[in-house]
């Protein structure tokens, strides 16, 4: 096959993308297929000789758009939103292009500068004290993650790096494995499964603690389990903030988990701000970050909420020479003459490899600017608040945490079983896709504003989808 053909399949699959994304709302949100649709769709055997690439664009249809779940239409509300928009998707298709391995800086010099300069632009849009910029001339600075549960997982492997160098001084005689055994973590209960996951990965103790009433972490019930730790001979060294958590976006009180972890040197906070922390560009929701200044780490997934493309964690950190000293591995391959003078990414992450991430940014931000991201999210915002006045107006259902961003946690005033039956019957319709979520023996909906597409008349219309489920429900029930 020649080169140019290539290039016409990749004019006709931009055009096909453009297509998709400009009638999504006429799909069907979840498809209807059954585990293993796909195989009998495809021979058993890759071809021996080449296909026409026709052929290939006339499967899409019929072999992978049969079994996506189309996260951006206007009526998917499941989960959290994955970010999606045409500067990022461009953005992607020319660093597929380049087709660089940044891991070190002259692996490829503009994937590493232009990270560094645009994890500057986005903390500085956020509000970040400036010590955790690159800019401030000191030991800070930002990286692209994959995901937020990479963030934490390196965060607490910085932080394990940190208190074992500390504590070897303080006892020369423990070896690594009796310091291991000491150390112990702390999160929230409602915090995402992935902190717990670090804990197992990183090989340490990782206590989750139950929040308060209105299930936020405080600094009491901290204190108190370091207190209690510490009286058992373990050494707390970790602490993850969850700012919008995954069950109901509630917000840990960071102010004082800084305050607590500012008494033990010991003690690493790391802020996960996955999902809400896109809302950090507007001003009017940083008081729910007060006390960021007070972290050792911090980071966000403008790949959520922030309409650039999966995947692009941003991760920033005080001090990252912890990070480094962990994953320092230095063969003579990967040495070159500019080191120490620019980052290697390489250190700063789980895998050796990396994307040029950063271009997913930097387009983003210039062809929207800071003005129509701050609109993107109020939209968002606004729209779960229309859900949540709807709510508010049929006697039948209550609202079960208070709306702040842009999730929507309902249920119907009936038990846990009639409100399962409420989301059957509504993912069954088929024309919505919720999911549920259980706090203190409490099952509820989850609703999301999830699509860049979505208007008010999307959310009118999912609203009817609810009420006529629950017509239907309700009835089966007085029966």
């Amino acid at each position: 096959m020649e080169a140019g053909d290539f290039k016409d399949f990749a004019k006709a699959m931009t055009d096909y993308i453009a297509e998709y994304l400009e009638n999504i709302r006429d799909r069907q949100v979840v498809p209807s297929v059954k585990p293993g649709y796909l195989r009998p769709l495809v021979p058993e055997q890759a071809p021996e000789q080449p296909e026409p690439w026709t052929a290939v664009m006339a499967d899409i249809e019929r072999v992978v758009m049969t079994g996506v779940t189309h996260w951006h239409s206007p009526r998917f509300h499941a989960y959290f939103p994955t970010a999606n928009s045409y500067p990022a998707i461009v953005a992607d298709m020319l660093s597929g292009a380049i087709a660089c391995i940044g891991f070190t800086w002259i692996a490829s010099p503009a994937c590493t500068e232009l990270e560094v300069v645009m994890l500057d632009w986005l903390g500085q849009m956020l509000g970040l004290p400036e010590e955790f910029l690159a800019r401030s001339g000191g030991e800070g600075g930002g990286v692209i993650q994959g995901t937020a549960s990479e963030a934490t997982l390196v965060a607490l492997l910085g932080a394990k790096s940190r208190v074992m160098h500390r504590v070897r001084e303080q006892h020369p005689d423990w070896t690594d494995s009796d310091i291991l055994s000491k150390l112990v973590g702390y999160c929230n209960k409602q915090a995402h499964s992935s902190v717990e996951r670090a804990g197992l990965l990183g090989g340490v103790k990782l206590r989750s603690l139950q929040p308060d009433g209105k299930r936020r972490l405080r600094a009491d019930i901290l204190r108190d389990a370091i207190r209690e730790d510490k009286a058992k001979g373990l050494i707390p060294f970790y602490v993850v903030a969850t700012l919008g958590t995954t069950s109901s976006c509630t917000f840990d009180a960071l102010d004082e988990l800084g305050d607590v972890c500012a008494e033990d040197d010991n003690l690493w906070l790391h802020v996960d701000a996955a999902y809400a922390g896109s809302a950090f560009i507007c001003p009017e929701y940083r008081y729910l970050m007060k006390g960021v200044e007070k972290a050792d780490s911090f980071n966000f997934n403008p790949h959520k909420w922030m309409l650039v493309n999966f995947d692009c964690s941003a991760m920033w950190l005080k001090q990252p020479r912890w990070i480094v000293d962990a994953f320092n591995v230095d063969p003579l391959y990967l040495k070159h003459d500019q080191q120490g003078s620019a980052p290697d990414y390489r250190h700063w992450q789980i895998p050796l490899g990396r994307r040029f991430r950063a271009l997913k940014l930097w387009f983003v931000l210039r062809l929207y600017g800071v003005e129509n991201l701050q609109k993107h999210i109020r939209k968002h915002i606004a729209l779960a608040h229309l859900f949540e006045k709807l709510c508010l107006e049929d006697e039948r259902f209550e609202i079960f945490e208070e709306v702040t961003m842009g999730l929507v946690c309902f249920k119907l005033k009936e038990s846990n079983e009639v409100n399962e039956e409420l989301l059957r019957t509504i993912n069954g319709r088929g024309r919505i896709h919720l999911v549920p979520s259980k706090i203190d023996d409490v099952y509820f909906l989850r609703l999301a504003v999830c699509s860049r597409f979505t208007e008010e008349k999307d959310i009118q219309g999912s609203w009817e989808e609810v009420k006529a489920s629950a017509d239907e429900v309700l009835k089966k029930l007085k029966k």
